[in-house]
């Protein structure tokens, strides 16, 4: 079946459309082996709506929250009100599209907080979010992963299954999906960006426990 990684909706969203270019992980609390772990090289972006709050995206993004809950597919036809009103966790919907698939380009591990906030051009998230994502599990470093991201031809619609829930970085998805598509970035744009990347990330200082 094929492998999906799980991610905020409204990150799925800027990596199809090129506006965020890496991944910060240190795994879900259904995580098998407690921690993250880069576990497969080319995987479909799966849209989540668990822990999604606007509150965590930077305003300049504010508006892509509502394209990724008009994306998903509702009890009724509409997102909920709480979905909405974005004060909390959003209740999945039946349905998501899978628009993206993206292969890791590069990985790095990261201790130190200022190279996540040198890093902030390349994601959507607060800078007060992605820390925040650093200092959980602190004993772990975060994964800074770089990805080559794919738009394919057309969306596919796929039914959210009960075993998609949950904090878990990996999903098997029940139905044919095709690795056919499209460069989000021309190749000279990504190398340029994935070099600064590089950059921040490999001089990053190292904090001792």
């Amino acid at each position: 079946m094929p492998i999906a990684f799980k991610e905020w909706a409204v990150t799925v969203r800027a990596l199809a459309e090129g506006e965020q270019l890496l991944t910060l992980r240190k795994g879900g609390i259904r995580e098998e082996h407690k921690h993250f772990e880069i576990e497969h090289d080319r995987f479909f972006l799966y849209p989540t709506f668990d822990h999604q709050q606007g509150g965590l995206v930077r305003a300049s993004h504010q508006p892509e929250l509502d394209r990724a809950l008009e994306e998903g597919v509702w009890p009724g036809g509409e997102p909920p009100a709480e979905a909405i009103d974005r004060d909390g966790g959003i209740p999945q919907p039946e349905r998501v599209r899978i628009r993206a698939f993206a292969e890791v380009a590069a990985s790095y591990l990261i201790t130190d907080s200022r190279a996540i906030d040198a890093l902030s051009p390349y994601y959507v998230w607060t800078t007060d979010y992605a820390v925040k994502r650093l200092r959980w599990k602190p004993r772990h470093p975060l994964h800074v992963i770089v990805l080559r991201t794919y738009r394919i031809p057309r969306p596919v619609t796929v039914k959210v299954r009960d075993e998609y829930g949950g904090c878990r970085s990996w999903l098997e998805i029940q139905r044919e999906l095709p690795f056919e598509g499209t460069p989000v970035l021309a190749d000279e744009e990504f190398e340029r960006a994935a070099e600064e990347i590089e950059a921040i990330a490999s001089n990053a200082v190292p904090v001792l426990s």
